[in-house]
Formats: structure tokens, C-alpha cells, sequence
């Protein structure tokens, strides 16, 4: 069962081996070599199905992306190939839009793995929600994981916001506003450093719950049991994903 916390590599590579999955099968195909035929890509549709399943191989990549091991699957000209026929990503990933978060890196992952949709702070909007929706029931992803992370410059502009600094010029003041009632619910302590962390996990769970219940297809999908819904953050100095 999905839960809260990251896993390690141990733990990891434990659950895909109950599964019945080995650490070749989930990345694929490296650059070639002699190992070529052990690390072949598999089809799409040997890709995991269930929330859990998918969890786990998304929290095996990012262990080895934070170990640094990456193995930069499913990037080879025959897997590009067989995508064109259609798309069938593991898992939604809705994470902010800065430049060192992005997901098939984190994860580990490659072409076709998985449907990535960004915004600052993880801010919904119509277009956000939209697409997310049709990861849902389009492509029938069974997870979507919203992915805050630390140090987030969106979640910074919206505490020094709230702590009486001037709004934003711009577009810029529409995230603010947007963020503003998960930092309000944080209660401020002494230690600015532990302060953000503790509204960019509440912007992160702010913005799943939003998901889950503002969106009928999604709620109607979450109340099926055909996708899960999780929050989670992404650490810049330790490369790990915990989920909240």
C-alpha cells in the first residue's frame, strides 16, 4: 500500500521483487553495450498498472538518481519508435515549474513514462486541471503525484506576502493568491528554514486534495479505485523524493 515517507533503496528494490519485477525491467534499455540485451526496454504494456506498483518503480528511479546511478531508460531510437503509435505513461506528475525539478530526471524515467504537466507552485488553474484530467481518463494513469520541492521561489514570494511584503508585479501576484491560503494554514515558527519547508509540503497536499475533490473526473476516478492521488517533495540537496 502507498504511504508516506520515501523509500529505500532496500526497501525498494523489496517490493518490486514481491511484485515480481526486477530493477532491468522497470529501466530498460541503456545506451547499448554488452549489457544491451539485459537492459532491453520493455513494451509499453509491460509497465506497472496499479498505484502501487507504479510507486514503487518511480521511488527505485529516484533512488538511483539520488545515488547517482541514473540509468536513462527508454531513450533509444527502437523505444521512441514505439511510441508513435500512442502514449502510455506510469504515472501523472504534476510538479513545479522550476528548472532543477524535473521529473523524468528525478525519477528516472524516459520517453513515454510518464505525463508531465508543471506550474509554479503547483498552482491550479483550468489548462493545469484540464490536463491532469486527461491523464486521468484518457490515458488511464492509475497514480498522479503532486511534487512540491524545497526552496520553492513561489511558496517564498507567498510568505513574504503574508509577512507583510509588497504583492508581486504581474501574473506573478496570481500564484501568490493561489498559495496564499495553504502558507496561512502553517503557523510560524523561529526558524524561517523549517517555516518554508512546512508550506511547500502544505501547498503540495493543498493542491492534491484540490485534485481529488474539485475535479469530478478525478474524484470519480479516485472513488473507482482507478487512479491515487499523493503529494510528495523533492529534496535539491539530497536529490530524494519523500512522499507526505
Amino acid at each position: 500500500m502507498i504511504n508516506g515517507g520515501r523509500l529505500s533503496r532496500r526497501d525498494a528494490l523489496g517490493v518490486l521483487g514481491l511484485l515480481g519485477l526486477t530493477a532491468t525491467g522497470l529501466a530498460g534499455c541503456s545506451s547499448g553495450g554488452d549489457d544491451a540485451e539485459a537492459t532491453a526496454s520493455p513494451t509499453p504494456e509491460a509497465a506497472p498498472t496499479s498505484a502501487d506498483d507504479v510507486w514503487a518503480a518511480l521511488a527505485a528511479g529516484n533512488e538511483r538518481f539520488a545515488g547517482g546511478e541514473p540509468r536513462h531508460p527508454h531513450e533509444d531510437e527502437p523505444y521512441r519508435e514505439s511510441l508513435v503509435a500512442g502514449q502510455h505513461p506510469i504515472a501523472c506528475v504534476l510538479s513545479c515549474a522550476d528548472s532543477r525539478v524535473t521529473p523524468e530526471l528525478v525519477f528516472d524515467q524516459g520517453l513515454g513514462d510518464l505525463f508531465t504537466v508543471r506550474s509554479a507552485g503547483e498552482v491550479l488553474d483550468e489548462a493545469v486541471v484540464g490536463s491532469v484530467e486527461y491523464a486521468v481518463e484518457h490515458v488511464a494513469v492509475p497514480l498522479v503525484v503532486v511534487l512540491g520541492h524545497a526552496g520553492c521561489g513561489a511558496v517564498q514570494a507567498t510568505v513574504d506576502v503574508v509577512r507583510g511584503g509588497p504583492a508581486p508585479d504581474g501574473s506573478i501576484a496570481a500564484l501568490v493568491q493561489a498559495i496564499e491560503p495553504a502558507v496561512r494554514g502553517v503557523t510560524a515558527g523561529s526558524d524561517d528554514a523549517a517555516y518554508l519547508a512546512a508550506c511547500v509540503e502544505a501547498q503540495a497536499r493543498s493542491a492534491a486534495a484540490a485534485l481529488a475533490g474539485a475535479s469530478a473526473i478525478v474524484h470519480d476516478a479516485v472513488a473507482a479505485g482507478r487512479t491515487t492521488v499523493v503529494a510528495a517533495v523533492y529534496d535539491l540537496e539530497s536529490g530524494l523524493v519523500s512522499q507526505l
